[in-house]
């Protein structure tokens, strides 16, 4: 056996099985991906994924019959190209596509890539919000047009149907759809409390949110690029030659009217007989269309808002970068040099879109936040806003109606950084037990709660304690510890007014039960001084009377009907048509 590698390469889907290459009738996307190296299970099953290929529909199992190691222990990929064959070959594809084993395969291996594309973002191990080491995977789980991530079983569930030719589309082959399913999954684990009913932007961003990490995780692959700008497989072909591109495929209109910025387009269009085209277009939003859907109370379309504002900054950042590129004859440019600055635009503005989750409150999330988060996070790996990245995304976000929060933003938009001037007090702490022990960190918050604003009548806990190291690209390392606690005071009507200084919500009677959540994240430096507290407070009126307004007018005030643990396989049913 040679030595152990670190990562392992596994081919998939790369995008959706609705993109061609050059066109209807051409070769599709596939890939080579690496990842972490393991010695897989059957299944397969690795340390943090086990895939369950059990049809609930047929009541069968597809039992995995491939050898991910050979005898001498080097690792394999069972669907690589064999001889005389390729990834642009028809009858590979075919053969692939027709296998339920790398259905399986393409499922576990696009979720350990986004779980890596997290792990690598913040700069620590993320768990899943169970608990446990590994995430079920059951890539043929029912006959239906669906797809979710279950809270209660632990698992990403992959339906397929047919079409109206009896031709069959499995949503497990949509690398949009596995990827939004597995950052449910990981923002579930990151943010516990999202799942929770609140605000309408909170389910709107979980929906927004797994739209972007999709959409940016499956552009920083570059067939994909070179798909979306109308070009054929000469880049995943690997020619040395230099293809030349027309800039009249590299302008804004030209890239929106492309192939690639739909989510789950085999999908879509199999349930809107072709008219539907995608089950998301978010770039062809404009501003205004998107400013009228904030006020949606669907929470993909809401949701869509943020993806249309993420795309519109990707395209302009994008554009500025061929710009800057030398031209050639004729008013063309070196495609792979234009695939090169699209992907790596991708993997970065993925990277900032993940990083910003430790800079979001632990509850009652909205989009205005995120945006502070974004801005937070860019600034604190690279100060200077030299390639433009702060700029253009608080103008995109700014143009679909979404501006920082009024308090406790700077100028720039950022987080204002906690005043040294509020002398908290850090003696009666131990530094090594702070950065690691929750009771310890209650302690801490608890000696401080006046200078922090946390409130010791509302019951509190401290949800976790994570340490983070990222690299800028000046190679400088920043060091961060981000702690999440939480506060809930449970309340009826009638003592609305009297505990948070607001009138009740219209319609609530005075005996109806309220929980009021608050919480906040504690951003400590390397010196274990803290640096930010994002929070939202829990006795604050307004706020309160806003969120208990409108669970009181979606029916949620009650915690959503029992409902909440079936949130993500109504809400995408619902989106699917079914």
């Amino acid at each position: 056996m040679t030595e152990a590698p670190p990562t392992r390469k596994l081919t998939i889907v790369a995008k959706d099985p609705g993109l061609r290459l050059g066109g209807p009738g051409r070769p599709m996307a596939f890939t080579q991906v690496s990842l972490p190296a393991e010695i897989l299970a059957k299944g397969p099953t690795g340390y943090r994924v086990k895939v369950v290929d059990y049809n609930a529909t047929d009541r069968m199992a597809y039992l995995d019959r491939q050898d991910y190691q050979d005898s001498e222990g080097n690792l394999l990929d069972p669907f690589a190209p064999g001889k005389g064959e390729n990834l642009l070959d028809p009858a590979y594809q075919a053969r692939l596509l027709a296998d339920p084993n790398f259905h399986a395969q393409n499922a576990y291996a696009i979720t350990m890539r986004t779980l890596g594309a997290f792990e690598r973002a913040l700069g620590r191990r993320v768990g899943w919000s169970s608990g446990g080491h590994q995430l079920h995977i059951a890539p043929h789980a029912f006959a239906q047009p669906n797809a979710f991530y279950s809270e209660p079983d632990r698992a990403l569930m992959f339906g397929y149907f047919r079409r109206d030719d009896g031709s069959p589309v499995f949503t497990s082959l949509s690398h949009d759809i596995v990827a939004h399913e597995t950052t449910h999954a990981l923002l579930d684990g990151l943010r516990t409390r999202y799942t929770e009913p609140s605000g309408p932007d909170q389910a709107a961003f979980h929906e927004g949110f797994a739209d972007i990490i999709a959409l940016l995780s499956i552009f920083s692959l570059k067939p994909v690029v070179a798909a979306a700008i109308g070009e054929d497989g000469a880049v995943q072909a690997g020619e040395d030659r230099i293809t030349l591109v027309s800039a009249e495929k590299l302008t804004v209109q030209a890239i929106k009217e492309s192939i690639f910025f739909g989510m789950a387009r085999e999908v879509g269009e199999a349930l809107g007989s072709g008219e539907r085209k995608a089950l998301r277009r978010s770039v062809e939003i404009t501003p205004e269309q998107g400013r009228e859907m904030r006020d949606s109370e669907d929470e993909h379309d809401r949701g869509e808002v943020i993806v249309a504002a993420m795309m519109t900054a990707f395209l302009k950042l994008w554009m500025r970068r061929i710009d800057q590129l030398g031209r050639f004859e004729n008013d063309t440019y070196n495609l792979a040099s234009v695939v090169e600055e699209g992907a790596r635009l991708a993997g970065q503005l993925l990277n900032l879109s993940i990083r910003a989750l430790d800079y979001c409150p632990p509850t009652d999330m909205d989009f205005s936040q995120y945006l502070a988060a974004l801005l937070t996070a860019d600034r604190e790996l690279v100060p200077e806003d030299e390639l433009f990245y702060r700029s253009t995304i608080r103008a995109a976000f700014s143009a679909y109606g979404i501006e920082t929060p009024i308090h406790g933003c700077d100028a720039d938009g950022c987080w204002t950084r906690f005043p040294d001037a509020w002398n908290l007090t850090y003696a009666r702490s131990n530094y090594a037990a702070l950065t690691r022990d929750r009771n310890e960190l209650f302690r801490f918050l608890w000696e401080n709660r006046a200078a922090l604003g946390i409130n010791e009548r509302a019951y509190s806990e401290v949800l976790s304690i994570d340490t983070a190291s990222r690299v800028g690209p000046d190679g400088i390392a920043l060091h961060e510890t981000v702690c999440q606690y939480v506060q809930r005071h449970d309340l009826f009507g009638a003592e609305f007014k009297t505990l948070l200084g607001a009138e009740r919500p219209e319609g609530m009677a005075t005996t109806d039960r309220y929980t009021a959540y608050g919480g906040g994240v504690v951003i400590l430096d390397q010196y274990g001084q803290v640096k930010y507290h994002i929070a939202n407070r829990i006795f604050d009126g307004p706020r309160q009377l806003a969120r208990a307004q409108y669970l009181f007018d979606t029916g949620q005030l009650d915690g959503g009907g029992g409902q909440d643990r079936l949130r993500f396989a109504l809400c995408h049913l619902k989106r699917m048509g079914g």
